[in-house]
């Protein structure tokens, strides 16, 4: 017979509730502060659904009354560089922690509205009617309410989107040696999200300061949570990582604020990160001004119960038992509320002079639709104080590398005169530089704390980035393994990083990295070979740069470290053991954007390329002996091309192929192609070539995958059409 017995993980999970000598033991003012922060987001709430029932909110309207305790437990007590993000349904989050910052976490009862505080419901208003004057500008609406300077990191409409950004927040945190700390707030639905259970592992292995605050108000849209988990005290999850949990009652804001406090001690002191599930209730279904009961799937007697248990007033009760305020006092607070609401909508909202009755926005405060692509990147202007080098035009000495070694040489020398660069990734510190050897000798001489292997788990680890680079204190290079692997990551590399700049009114930069290699014809099959240039380049917010020469990379390499946009930095296989040259003196120099490279000159073609293709593409014009002008492009996305150059060109052979080298349905050929004919419609003779591997993504078969891709041959072959169709001998 087995011997058996039962394991335990060691890891605290603990109930916590509220005694009467707790109430009577908490701080007055603290008390008071609660009940004020309650109000203020009750009369807020209930003015958004005002204004949705009357058609003034342009998008949802996902209330959290009936969840307020939740967030003013578990934010009334921190510090303005103390940083919070949230969920889709996050006014309430939003609102408890910009309170906290204006007022410096204490409100009084009987001024409860300061001005401050009334500018600051008024903002928040603005941004969620989509209106100029708000955080954004408008931009963000009710999903997307951020104000770095009060910690708020910003709301998501992604469940479980925020998790590895507040993870990356916690790491720079820990990493600049403060004491401060991060929370990200989700509820249930989010507990079953891969994102959040990734940032639950790196945030244990790392000890990183981060509060995961589980709002588990028991429904998604109008599922019960108990439909889709086996057990639905979601604070559970924490076992499985090594992480402490408390477990309390949402309701009770006290409940919640003395779990707080000892979660925040352990993750002040540097013993890593915490879990807080809070039993709320949404009083109001999804979205909207309706109860869930009219919507069938909750019962009138349910609802009513959880009503009974109303966090505002529950405080009040407290605090009328304790003789610190009367009812009168209550009233007074809650009609301080709601006649700073009524003062907020009065500056937003007027009658409506062509239908009686009914309110309008102030035109004059809509956005000007001018503003509708700002920020989408940043400028550049970053880059004007460096010095710009081109290889081309080089006449100084030149020195032997190899692709892969200028790869490491150029990560080596900014590391060295940039310790805010840190590099994550699988397999980066060990095997003496990675898989490839891109990051060879840098373990050993910035150590663990710079050069970071990670997990496989690349949703979680770049979007630990994206956290990262949003905070500025650190300039994340992720490198993913393989192109094919963004697939895995992409809610944090598309729906994250590439729109947090815009999404937020261009409120702060986005100063990341990305590296990854396209490895056609090493045979690792259909999920490792995609050219990712083509998926990136439809993605506004993303820059991408794609050397083919070690020289070239140097200079692209500083460009995209030196830029506060997210950059992808493509590399290639076949160029990393290719005898190469870098310049013999300092590898300091940058390419900037819109800087493309004619490596040949020619009258009758426009070649446009990039990579390993550009080397393929000057043997097959030689093999044809077609007088093709060969463009290296460099910077592939829109903002960053060179049209001076492609435009020069076009004008002057009137033919254009585009090489590259994957597949034609994701390849970066076809945007690009369009965006040449309606730039140079009236100077082509005849339509856009292009050159590409197949329809399918490459096999493992060494006879299938060649086939697949393009090389010298298909080069050869897409010139010979063009030739043949302007009559050429």
């Amino acid at each position: 017979m087995a011997e058996r017995r039962r394991l335990q993980t060691g890891v605290d999970w603990i109930q916590l509730e509220t005694t009467p000598e707790d109430w009577k033991a908490a701080d007055p003012a603290l008390l008071a502060t609660m009940l004020g922060e309650l109000h203020l987001i009750r009369a807020f709430e209930e003015t958004v659904l005002e204004l949705a029932a009357e058609g003034l909110m342009h998008g949802p309207a996902h209330s959290s009354i009936g969840q307020e305790g939740g967030a003013v437990g578990s934010i009334v007590g921190l510090r303005s560089t103390d940083a919070v993000n949230g969920s889709h349904r996050g006014h309430h989050q939003f609102l408890a922690k910009v309170l906290t910052h204006v007022s410096g976490g204490s409100l009084d009862p009987a001024t409860l509205v300061t001005p401050d505080v009334q500018a600051v419901l008024q903002r928040t208003l603005a941004e969620i009617l989509g209106l100029a004057q708000g955080f954004s500008g408008g931009r963000g609406g009710s999903m997307h309410l951020q104000w770095l300077e009060a910690g708020a990191l910003g709301t998501n409409a992604i469940v479980g989107g925020g998790a590895p950004a507040a993870t990356g927040h916690a790491w720079a945190q820990k990493h600049s040696g403060t004491t401060d700390i991060s929370i990200n707030c989700f509820g249930d639905g989010s507990s079953q999200i891969g994102s959040v259970l990734e940032s639950f592992n790196l945030a244990a292995a790392w000890k990183l300061p981060v509060l995961y605050f589980i709002e588990n108000n028991l429904y998604a849209v109008s599922t019960h949570a108990d439909e889709v988990t086996a057990d639905s005290r979601f604070s559970v999850r924490g076992q499985g990582f090594g992480i402490p949990s408390w477990r309390v009652d949402g309701m009770d804001p006290l409940a919640v604020h003395l779990a707080m406090q000892e979660a925040e001690a352990r993750m002040r002191a540097g013993e890593g990160p915490a879990i807080i599930e809070a039993e709320v209730y949404r009083f109001f279904h999804q979205n909207g001004p309706f109860p869930g009961s009219a919507f069938g799937y909750r019962t009138k007697d349910e609802e009513g119960q959880w009503r009974a248990r109303d966090p505002l007033d529950r405080v009040a009760r407290e605090m009328i038992a304790l003789g610190l305020i009367d009812e009168a006092g209550v009233e007074s607070v809650r009609a301080q509320a709601q006649a700073a609401m009524t003062a907020a909508v009065a500056e937003l909202i007027e009658d409506d002079p062509d239908a009686e009755g009914k309110r309008r926005i102030k035109p004059e405060l809509w956005p000007d639709p001018g503003f509708v692509d700002v920020g989408i990147r940043g400028d550049a202007s970053e880059l004007e104080s460096l010095t710009v080098g081109e290889p081309l035009t080089y006449d100084g000495g030149w020195r032997d590398a190899k692709f892969v070694d200028a790869v490491a040489e150029v990560m080596d020398r900014r590391m060295a005169a940039d310790e805010r660069i840190v590099v994550l990734g699988e397999d980066v510190h060990r095997l003496n530089g990675g898989t490839n050897g891109a990051t060879k000798g840098l373990a050993k001489k910035y150590g663990p704390d710079r050069i970071i292997g990670t997990p496989i788990s690349e949703n979680g680890f770049f979007g630990l980035a994206g956290g990262l680079a949003a905070d500025g204190r650190f300039r994340p290079v992720v490198e993913f393994m393989y192109p094919d692997f963004m697939w895995v990551a992409a809610d944090q590399v598309f729906n994250q990083v590439a729109k947090a700049r815009h999404m937020f009114g261009n409120n702060h930069s986005m100063p990341l990295v990305l590296r990854t290699k396209v490895a056609m014809g090493s045979g690792y099959g259909s999920q490792h070979l995609m050219d990712p240039a083509g998926i990136f380049a439809t993605s506004a917010g993303w820059r991408i740069v794609a050397a083919s020469t070690a020289a070239d990379y140097v200079g692209l390499m500083n460009a995209a470290l030196a830029l506060e946009d997210p950059v992808l930095v493509i590399e290639h296989v076949d160029l990393y053991g290719r005898a190469d040259r870098v310049p013999d003196g300092d590898l300091d120099y940058i390419i900037p954007p819109g800087t493309a490279a004619v490596r040949r000159e020619g009258s009758e073609v426009t070649v446009l390329t990039y990579l390993s293709m550009v080397h393929n593409a000057a043997d097959a014009i030689e093999q044809t002996g077609i007088d093709a002008e060969l463009i290296d492009l460099r910077w592939l996305d829109r903002a960053s091309l060179d049209w001076d150059t492609i435009g020069e060109s076009v004008k002057k052979t009137n033919n254009v192929l585009i090489v590259e080298q994957g597949a034609r349905g994701t390849g970066y050929g076809g945007w690009l192609a369009d965006e040449l004919q309606r730039r140079y419609f009236d100077w082509l003779d005849q339509p856009i070539e292009r050159v590409t591997g197949g329809e399918a993504s490459p096999s493992i078969s060494k006879v299938l995958e060649r086939a697949a891709i393009a090389k010298t041959e298909e080069v050869v072959a897409g010139l010979e059409r063009m030739r043949a169709a302007w009559g050429g001998q």
